[in-house]
């Protein structure tokens, strides 16, 4: 049985292998870099509250 291949699938995948090749496949560098990247960017960054979830006596209604 022959697997159906999508070209943006495949291209996503390849993007993400020469990315993680660059850090030599350290999450934690890869982590590093990102954070330095948002150092550098020094926009605006958008932090939310956790959203809570209701008690029970709500939801049963």
């Amino acid at each position: 049985m022959a697997m159906w291949e999508d070209p943006i699938v495949e291209e996503t995948r390849l993007a993400r292998e020469e990315l993680f090749a660059r850090f030599n496949y350290d999450l934690a560098k890869f982590c590093e870099h990102l954070r330095q990247k948002q150092r550098e960017h020094g926009g605006r960054v958008v932090t939310r509250e956790p959203r809570r979830p209701e008690p029970a006596e709500t939801l049963e209604k």
